[in-house]
């Protein structure tokens, strides 16, 4: 209902607006006394709160709190890093949950959703050879066949994972997802680049370009698409249901992990503030699975070779718990706050 505004004198509306805003500044204040200066001490803070969150079973999320570069890497640098990681032997493909399969590289990962109308994709890898051999070809073996691709959600705009894509829409004609903000950024100024990687894909009628929040339905699956940015400032992270023994559980797929973007304070900001807000979907939502883009961060080679060992492994490994989705959120943010502390302590 409205209320009329109260008739106040020019003096007293004059008075109740100084205090008002003196009582503003008091808050800005106090939050700004409450946050510690960066020090060598608030670093090791943030390093040891992320230990303790890691623990062993998260082991592989904490190897974020390594001091990352101030500067992004060469272009050399860059082509180093990814022959090395490409040359790695590809792993079988495998299923992870009754309605959710990996068909993935060594070094970067896929994910295959099958809904009751077709295959959800998540990512595309590096190039048409490995959208060829590894996604194509790794379905046929877990009964699921690529033409029923209906969609290709591409977690951030960098080629390892939307390398793959043109030469999946070319055969199958499947509509692709990505933020607007990486739309954006694929269609202007790549941030890096590689002669190992296909070109970004081009916006076709019918793409997503989608926000905070949005969703994505197909057959019987819903996912959300939640913006998580900082690896990319328009890197997604999908959450939906996975199927195991009759049994449903929550998984989310954190979009993008890694600090490779230099010494750059307000994407760290982002990051924290993302991990810190997707904290809250975790528990309400009762999310008990994570899993990665990237086969390192999740353990995933290793959990799919222990399903594989003994199919119906009951519990699942890939289910780790509310609790210890909630305590990867921590260190992955407490390790991006470390991060920052040293980049600020930095002339």
């Amino acid at each position: 209902m409205n209320r009329p505004s109260p008739n106040l004198s020019p003096n007293l509306s004059l008075n109740l607006a100084s205090t008002l805003v003196f009582a503003a500044l008091l808050a800005a204040g106090a939050s700004a006394w409450a946050q510690p200066a960066p020090s060598e001490a608030s670093i090791a803070a943030h390093v040891a709160a992320a230990k303790q969150a890691a623990g062993t079973d998260l082991r592989p999320l904490a190897s974020l709190c390594a001091p990352a570069p101030a500067t992004r890497p060469t272009a050399g640098e860059s082509e180093k890093y990814i022959e090395a990681m490409m040359s790695r032997p590809a792993p079988f493909p495998g299923k992870a949950f009754d309605n959710l399969y990996f068909v993935g590289a060594n070094w970067v990962s896929a994910w295959a959703i099958k809904t009751s109308d077709g295959i959800i994709l998540i990512d595309a890898l590096n190039n048409q050879a490995e959208a060829s051999a590894l996604i194509e070809r790794g379905l046929a073996p877990l009964g699921l066949n690529p033409a029923q691709i209906k969609y290709i959600i591409v977690t951030h705009g960098h080629g390892d994972h939307y390398g793959g894509v043109r030469y999946l829409v070319d055969r199958y004609q499947p509509r692709v997802v990505m933020s607007e903000r990486d739309w954006k950024m694929t269609e202007t100024k790549l941030e890096f680049e590689s002669p190992h990687w296909d070109a970004p894909p081009k916006r076709n009628t019918g793409d997503m370009a989608v926000h905070d929040g949005d969703t994505l339905r197909l057959g019987d699956t819903v996912v959300t698409l939640y913006l998580t940015p900082g690896h990319t400032m328009g890197t997604i992270t999908p959450v939906f249901d996975v199927k195991s023994g009759g049994t449903t559980h929550r998984a989310m797929l954190w979009g993008g992990t890694s600090f490779n973007f230099g010494k750059d304070i307000p994407r760290l900001d982002a990051y924290i503030e993302a991990t810190q807000r997707l904290a809250k979907f975790v528990g309400e939502q009762h999310i008990d699975v994570l899993i990665s883009n990237h086969s390192g961060f999740d353990d995933s080679l290793a959990k799919l070779d222990a399903l594989r060992n003994q199919p119906g492994l009951d519990p699942n490994p890939f289910v780790i718990g509310t609790p210890a989705v909630e305590r990867a959120l921590t260190v992955m943010g407490e390790c991006a706050q470390a991060q920052r502390d040293r980049f600020l302590l930095q002339p």
